[in-house]
């Protein structure tokens, strides 16, 4: 399951004078249960990915894009849905965006097909640009004391929304279909967002003069996200065919110059490309990209191998099972947010970047080595969960308070995107390595494929110790 440094992207707006009565607490619980509802949708694809794979038969890099698509709409639409926010107000953005992760959501429990199961994932990624507004909803209507208790409330439900969708989604699956695994938390979404809709009192609108919205950067930006996944996802197959895969890196460089242009000259750019000259937000982009890189290898690749059938080299895990195998990754990565503040504050954030990457790359060698049984995957996964939200929650917070107040929602979003691409190219390189080793004619990859992919994420996390190295200034 994938994490989002959400609450980092409300320090963009300046401190409200919170009003004399707050909003209560029905519309907290109205908040939290929309993101349990939210969190739980999120976690359903990775422990049914290979039951997906399986029902609609797809290659591993088709289902390494379907992973990762809600991932890259949400990179797209939090930069947006700040900017929305701020002229339209955050409530009324919020039940729109929540309107259109449950189109997702319906989409995709009705989707009879791949692309339209791929549709409804892309929709669905709204709701990562829809949750940081709650924050500020939260922020807005409540003195600083209480909202930190507010906020902390609905991530925590987020993340056992999380946890919940990781534990159901099998056994929704497998006792009913795997279209109710998405309809049972789509219709809680429109439930709670209904709650929402009556229970949260209207914020009013921002300046609108400045909250103008980059369409161009926009669209390019979703051009090259777009073209960089179809390239990874298609590598395998059009292996005999060199020309086509030219032609695609050939418009992915034309999309990347594009939108490098329009970002230099935009009045209001979606992501401010200066930012990245300073040494604390680039050094940050580049542990972010490699740890993420990582992280994405054993995200992917565990429910892949726990579902090979035991007859080859795996376990023959059912999707139940591998929703119970993820489940200690997913409590450590929840506990990594709290050690990672602590930490910091103690031994400083270097320290804690230090001790996450080198928990990471063992974890990840060890499986490249040792992969014979269930615990060996269990526990290598939890290490690495951890070690992401160590590393990624050190590397937010030192990039937030790093650079001027005002620009603190440029530096994370710069983060946010770098951490996304991190994540889409790990899980589709480990994709199309899978799809390379699986003979024709059958259905189970070479074991050396999985070897091969935790090998390249310990070698790449590895790289993150070089970076670390001159971090002195930026993490101290």
């Amino acid at each position: 399951m994938a994490t989002h440094a959400l609450p980092d992207r409300i320090s963009t707006y300046d401190e409200p004078t919170p009003p004399a009565a707050h909003i209560g607490k029905a519309a907290v619980v109205a908040l939290g249960l929309l993101a349990v509802a939210t969190g739980a949708l999120e976690s359903v694809v990775t422990p049914t990915l290979p039951l997906l794979q399986d029902e609609l038969d797809l290659s591993p890099a088709a289902g390494a894009l379907l992973s990762i698509a809600l991932l890259i709409t949400g990179a797209i639409t939090t930069p947006v849905a700040g900017k929305l926010g701020d002229r339209y107000g955050g409530k009324r953005v919020m039940v729109v965006l929540m309107s259109v992760v449950a189109a997702g959501g319906l989409t995709s429990a009705f989707a009879p097909s791949f692309p339209l199961l791929l549709l409804g994932q892309i929709l669905q990624g709204a709701m990562v640009g829809a949750l940081p507004l709650s924050f500020i909803l939260v922020r807005g209507h409540f003195p600083a004391a209480e909202a930190k208790v507010a906020i902390g409330v609905v991530s925590g439900m987020f993340v056992g929304g999380g946890m919940a969708g990781t534990l159901s989604a099998g056994p929704v699956a497998e006792a009913l279909s795997r279209h109710w695994m998405f309809a049972l938390p789509t219709i809680a979404v429109i439930g709670a967002t209904a709650l929402v809709h009556r229970l949260v009192p209207a914020d009013p609108p921002g300046h609108v003069g400045e909250t103008r919205l980059d369409w161009p950067g926009l669209a390019l930006l979703s051009g090259m996200l777009v073209t960089l996944m179809l390239t990874l996802s298609l590598a395998p197959e059009l292996a005999s065919q060199p020309l086509v895969i030219v032609a695609l890196v050939v418009v992915l460089a034309g999309f990347v110059v594009a939108w490098t242009a329009v970002q230099r000259r935009a009045a209001s750019p979606m992501i401010d490309l200066r930012m990245l000259a300073r040494p604390a937000v680039w050094r940050a982009c580049v542990l972010t990209f490699v740890i993420c890189v990582g992280t994405s290898a054993p995200v992917y690749l565990i429910p892949q191998l726990l579902a090979v059938p035991t007859s080859g080299y795996g376990f023959g895990a059912s999707a139940t099972e591998i929703g119970f195998y993820l489940l200690p990754g997913a409590i450590a990565a929840a506990l990594a947010g709290p050690l990672a503040g602590i930490g910091s504050k103690r031994f400083g954030s270097r320290a804690v970047v230090t001790v996450g990457a080198v928990t990471m790359v063992t974890a990840l060698l060890a499986l490249a080595a040792v992969h014979t049984e269930v615990w060996h995957l269990v526990a290598a996964k939890a290490m690495v969960a951890l070690a992401n939200g160590l590393i990624v929650t050190a590397m937010v917070t030192t990039t937030a308070t790093s650079v001027h107040r005002g620009d603190t929602g440029i530096a994370t979003s710069v983060v946010l995107v770098t951490r996304v691409l991190g994540y889409a190219v790990g899980t589709q390189v480990c994709g199309a390595l899978l799809t390379a080793a699986t003979p024709a004619g059958a259905d189970v990859p070479a074991e050396s494929a999985f070897v091969t992919g935790f090998l390249i994420a310990g070698t790449v996390a590895a790289l993150s110790l070089l970076v670390t190295r001159n971090l002195k200034e930026s993490l101290s």
